[in-house]
């Protein structure tokens, strides 16, 4: 890819003089109106070999624009902290909000590029980071981001005569150090490997910008032009989407008729546990879980639990029996509610990306990242387009958990509608109850059908091998509590079994 860099680009001081005021003052007043309209987010990445000036790049664009409404990311290698959580997980935290534009030094990129040069990262484990993220950056083009990534470019022998140039320069020679003479040595391997990636990775969506860095002017002017031109046709392309109509949830699915049956239909709510049972196997699996999370091997692990189910169907009760079972430190619930006015400001995912747990912990979500295609979807809260393509959006991060170590299991919880409208009675009755039963949920149940067409299409598409639904008969509460304890347990106790026996297992078998 590099070989279609434009080589030999020089600007002169006049040429440069000339042309730099009318671009500061069109990325400024772009950026201005992006703040004010929260048109949507900016991500500028700013990439190439050690040398080129990307630094450089950076102070210029913070001279040029509002320093306000820019943020600089820095990523070096992942901390003890980073590295106990999904790799994408670092950079989900540091996206800007909209109206905002954030620049990475250093990105996504870096560490697959890093791992396959070291030889750590095989060529096929390189085209699948390739896939990932470009699913996440169309993600944030769907969600309304503009995706910059910029590649400064030095030949070899540019990038050697610029280390000696700062090494000679008293002021300068710090920044050349022995760590930028073995990257020189490895310069074959990173136009490789860096290549074949940007190759992988120049989509329509977010293409690639390859910029000679051997002028400084010209270096800046180019980065410049593209995000002042970027910016200027988000803003003309924002005007035209207010003036569309929105589609018809009727036109965005097509329905298939069937004979009536569905998941939720076939489920037998009638199945009960009566109290003596529920108290004996309450204190087995409480006692099972407990064991579990104080397993040796779930030091290296992490557990996700999501729990959705329809209003007053017993997650709360549900959960309460689980964190009984467990250490307070060790646990975090996260209630899930309407977005506040920061969390709306980023992608649909970015806050419960913000809740994933560390090894040795576990996530509990009362109401979900199903959101989405749930409430948004039924209530109109968001786009036909957004809730179809937020399914496949869903089945990546669920797959990015899984395959950084993360178990994670799902409920719905069902109930009737009977059932339901007899426990919205009640809490109506009981005092320390009412806060549990709202407006909202009367309006909720005038929806029923639309809910249930929904849950069925939310359990078809992101029902998956690596993570499946576990559908739950709650018009029992004790019937219900035990098969999620139980659920729980056993999706932990063969994902840690899969990692290895346990230390003592492992002695006795030995001994034998």
């Amino acid at each position: 890819m590099f070989e279609s860099a434009e080589i030999g680009h020089r600007l002169t001081k006049a040429q440069y003089k000339e042309q730099v005021p009318a671009l500061r003052e069109a990325l400024l007043e772009a950026q201005a109106t992006l703040f004010v309209e929260k048109k949507g987010p900016v991500v500028v990445l700013i990439s190439g070999e050690d040398g080129a000036g990307k630094g450089e790049t950076i102070d210029v664009l913070y001279e040029w624009m509002d320093p306000r409404y820019l943020s600089t990311l820095a990523f070096e290698e992942p901390s003890d902290e980073e590295r106990e959580r999904p790799s994408m997980w670092r950079y989900w935290r540091a996206l800007p909000p909209k109206g905002r534009l954030g620049i990475f030094a250093g990105s996504w990129y870096s560490d697959p590029i890093r791992l396959r040069i070291s030889g750590e990262l095989s060529q096929m484990g390189l085209d699948a980071r390739a896939e990932q993220i470009n699913r996440f950056e169309a993600m944030l083009v769907n969600e309304g981001a503009v995706v910059l990534k910029f590649w400064i470019h030095l030949t070899k022998e540019a990038q050697r005569a610029r280390f000696e140039a700062l090494q000679a320069d008293p002021l300068t020679a710090w920044r050349v150090t022995p760590w930028s003479w073995d990257r020189l040595k490895t310069y074959d391997k990173l136009q490789k490997v860096s290549s074949h990636l940007l190759r992988m990775t120049n989509t329509a969506w977010a293409p690639w910008v390859i910029v000679e860095g051997v002028d400084d002017r010209y270096r800046a002017l180019k980065v410049g032009q593209v995000i002042q031109a970027a910016l200027a046709s988000k803003l003309a392309a924002a005007t035209q989407a207010g003036k569309k109509k929105p589609a018809t949830e009727a036109a965005a699915m097509a329905r298939v008729e069937t004979d009536g049956r569905t998941v939720l239909s076939e489920m037998d709510l009638s199945r009960t546990l009566p109290d003596k049972e529920y108290k004996a196997e309450l204190g087995l699996l409480q006692g099972r879980l407990s064991e579990l999370a104080r397993d040796p091997r779930f030091k290296s692990r992490a557990l996700v639990l999501a729990f959705e189910g329809a209003d007053a169907a017993g997650k709360g009760g549900a959960i309460r029996r689980i964190t009984a079972a467990m250490d307070a430190r060790q646990f975090q619930v996260i209630p899930v509610a309407a977005p506040t006015e920061e969390e709306r400001a980023q992608p649909h995912l970015w806050r419960f990306w913000r809740h994933l747990p560390r090894h040795n912990h576990v996530a509990i979500f009362d109401r979900t990242w199903y959101g989405r295609v749930l409430v948004e979807r039924v209530e109109g809260f968001c786009s036909p387009a957004d809730w179809q393509r937020a399914y496949s959006e869903i089945n990546d991060f669920e797959h990015e958990l899984v395959a950084s170590g993360v178990i994670v299991v799902k409920f719905w919880l069902q109930v009737s509608q009977e059932e339901q409208l007899r426990r919205f009675k009640e809490r109506e009755q009981i005092a320390f109850k009412r806060f549990k039963i709202t407006a909202e949920d009367w309006r909720n149940r005038d929806k029923w059908d639309a809910y249930q067409q929904a849950i069925c299409d939310m359990v078809e598409r992101t029902s998956t091998g690596e993570v499946p639904w576990t559908l739950v008969e709650s018009n029992d509460k004790n019937y219900a509590r035990v098969k999620i304890l139980r659920t729980v347990c056993e999706r932990l106790e063969a994902a840690l079994d899969a990692t290895g026996p346990a230390p003592g297992k492992a002695a006795k078998k030995r001994k034998r």
